[in-house]
């Protein structure tokens, strides 16, 4: 069976990206699924004169090892002022310093999701264009629009939207 992690590139406590993640993940079949909270794995903020001095932190090391040991990945970008929250960056930063293929090539369905119409589009953009680079092996992304207008009780309520969501579940799991 595969094993597939999904998380939240927030550290919001009511996160609707990590509502989202949690959602597409279990859409997966014949998978075993892992939720990541990125509270789980607080860092100090990523300097070059922290890590100089105390290295790279524990906390960086055992989310890096969580991507490195799973099949495939599930993220769902928050977007704050158009690009990742402070919280991913920063995660994002150290797990680099690491290995600078922190993606391992694993197949990754990337997404994002906002209270708005736009549905997280510019931090989806900025992602898409970057996560290659990094060993980012992206299968299939998705960006869901009025968060709060079509999600409700831990799913998706938009037929149209959720028929949408379906055909990138099934892009990823066959690439798993």
């Amino acid at each position: 069976m595969k094993h597939i992690i999904a998380f939240a590139g927030s550290n919001s406590k009511e996160s609707i990206n990590k509502q989202l993640a949690t959602y597409t993940a279990n859409l997966v079949q014949e998978a075993e699924v892992s939720i990541i909270d990125l509270n789980d794995y607080e860092l100090p903020l990523y300097g070059i004169d922290y890590e100089n001095e105390h290295g790279i932190p524990d906390n960086a090391q055992k989310f890096l090892k969580l991507i490195q040991e799973s099949d495939g990945v599930v993220l769902s970008l928050a977007e704050h002022n158009g690009a990742y929250s402070a919280a991913f960056k920063n995660i994002f930063d150290w797990m680099s310093r690491i290995d600078g293929k922190l993606w391992a090539e694993k197949p990754m369905l990337l997404m994002a999701t906002s209270p708005g119409a736009r549905g997280g589009a510019s931090v989806l953009e900025i992602a898409k264009s970057r996560f290659p680079y990094m060993g980012g092996n992206i299968v299939a992304d998705f960006s869901f629009p009025s968060f709060g207008a079509n999600f409700s009780e831990g799913k998706i309520t938009n037929e149209e939207l959720n028929a949408a969501l379906l055909l990138k579940v099934d892009t990823f799991s066959k690439a798993l």
